[in-house]
């Protein structure tokens, strides 16, 4: 690892892995990997009454699943430490001093109530500016420091300057321009002792030596206050990178009216960590605007922060299900194998521990349905015909296949089938079709009926194979037993489990 590239993602505990946020952690992982830097966590804990070690565990669970590995934080420490904002309060307190005795920064005694009618008084005069009007800061020192040792109330405010311009020359956004006439004295210290957000940050990637800040441009109208202190502090600028906002179908923020937005719903549902990762990095970024399924080793090697565009992103859950279907049709079969065991078992349809004959089934089912599986959440929705008695069927396909003429041939069928010496793909296929050549029909008159009666469905992998692994004994009692007209249903897929 190198000494120059240091990057972080820093997370408040407060809630799950969001869409938004892994996309970030990885734009930073990838950047750190491309450039053999450091990837740094942190834990952005300073609002203790929202903050949870389950929200936390949550979201470093999170990362392990998307395969976002961090060189410095929880759990490995690292020379930066402590890697919590709120085991660093004694490093705050002192860059606070600082500014105090620099008079960058100055004590306010406003109540809630007299801050809340400043702002109302500011909206109703039609005033453009409508935040702090820094009335404490033209208190004098003497007396400032006079009521703070009586013990009067207070948080303290950064100074900003009343005139001219605070400049951002942003990586993806290029140069940005704040006047500084609008930007309020903000508050640095809140009353309760604790850092703002704006100053902790600020401080914390000073002292991490963070050398690139990548983040999300909600934060971008905080820059112009985060620049105000790296100078009155006189810290080195690392370079920032604003990364485009993901929007909904609706062009409005990703949000939960859209659906699932964090990482472990769609960790159920059968996503695959490497189709998340490759879908999250399409949000923004792109190789050549035709590329998109990419491995996460070649997207380490690919990535450039040059190429993360400014437009805002639309979240689309069927790509993102379809790049999971294709990096799940590339895994070895072992691989596959296994996530169906874990699936079939978790949804109670095998043994959780099965045996060598049912691991063999359903290896043999996991090779059959090829191509047509694309996750594990799929697996019982795909296999649920070869191992419960009596399925539902969906009503389309019953009513395109199975009228009262296609049961009666599949009546008929049965007999032939149960009188093969061998129930084997070319028997139950010479038998199918030599009924259809008797008969008059097309072979796909009997193959279609028989596709629905067995498996529910209008689509499967080949039915002769299918009836095969189905067994005789459940492929006559669907044939015969017409449960079809009595249990069509909805065949959603199911969440994955695995």
């Amino acid at each position: 690892m190198s000494d120059g590239v240091r990057v972080r993602f820093a997370p408040s505990p407060t809630g799950h892995l969001h869409v938004g946020g892994a996309r970030t952690a990885l734009y930073n992982w990838l950047y750190a990997r491309k450039t053999g830097g450091c990837f740094v966590l942190r834990i952005e804990d300073t609002d203790a009454a929202r903050s949870t070690a389950e929200s936390l565990q949550g979201i470093l669970a999170g990362l392990r699943w998307l395969g976002l590995d961090w060189d410095e934080g929880p759990e490995k420490g690292g020379p930066h430490g402590p890697y919590f904002q709120s085991e660093r309060r004694d490093l705050y307190r002192g860059e606070i001093d600082r500014l105090l005795a620099a008079g960058r920064a100055y004590p306010c005694f406003c109540s809630a109530d007299q801050l809340a009618a400043m702002k109302a008084a500011a909206a109703e005069g039609g005033d453009e500016f409508q935040g702090y009007d820094g009335r404490c800061g033209r208190i004098p020192p003497e007396e400032a420091a006079r009521r703070v040792a009586a013990g009067e109330p207070h948080a303290l405010r950064f100074r900003t300057p009343g005139e001219g311009e605070t400049i951002l020359y942003d990586v993806v956004r290029g140069k940005c321009v704040f006047r500084n006439d609008v930007l309020e004295d903000f508050v640095i210290l809140k009353g309760d002792g604790l850092p703002t957000y704006n100053f902790a940050v600020v401080v914390d990637d000073h002292s991490m030596a963070i050398t690139h800040v990548i983040r999300g441009d909600d934060h971008i109208s905080n820059t112009p206050r985060h620049l105000l202190l790296y100078e009155a502090l006189g810290y080195a600028l690392p370079k920032f990178a604003h990364l485009p906002m993901i929007l909904g179908a609706d062009k409005t923020r990703l949000s939960k009216r859209h659906g699932a937005t964090s990482v472990d719903e769609y960790a159920r549902r059968g996503i695959l960590p490497a189709g998340m990762m490759n879908y999250l990095a399409l949000l923004g970024w792109s190789l050549d605007g035709k590329t998109e399924f990419f491995t996460p080793k070649k997207l380490a090697e690919a990535f450039s922060l040059k190429r993360v565009g400014s437009n805002p992103a639309v979240f689309d859950p069927e790509k993102l299900s379809w790049l999971s279907g294709e990096h799940f049709v590339r895994l070895s079969e072992q691989e596959k194998l296994a996530g169906v065991l874990c699936q079939l078992a978790a949804d109670g349809v095998i043994p959780a521990e099965p045996d060598e004959e049912e691991r063999a089934r359903v290896a043999s089912l996991v090779k059959l349905l090829g191509k047509r599986l694309r996750s594990f959440g799929e697996a019982d929705h795909r296999v649920w015909h070869f191992f419960r008695d009596l399925p539902e069927y969906d009503a389309e396909a019953v009513a395109a296949h199975l009228d009262g003429e296609a049961a009666n041939t599949l009546a008929e069928l049965a007999g032939r089938l149960e009188a093969l010496p061998d129930f084997d793909v070319a028997g139950i296929e010479g038998a199918a079709r030599g009924l259809a050549e008797e008969k008059g029909l097309g072979a796909g008159e009997i193959i279609h009926p028989l596709r629905v009666a067995v498996t529910g469905r209008a689509v499967s992998a080949d039915v002769f194979r299918t009836c095969v692994l189905a067994g005789r004994e459940r492929v006559l009692a669907r044939l015969r037993g017409r449960a079809w007209e009595d249990s069509p249903g909805d065949l959603a897929t199911p969440e994955g489990n695995c």
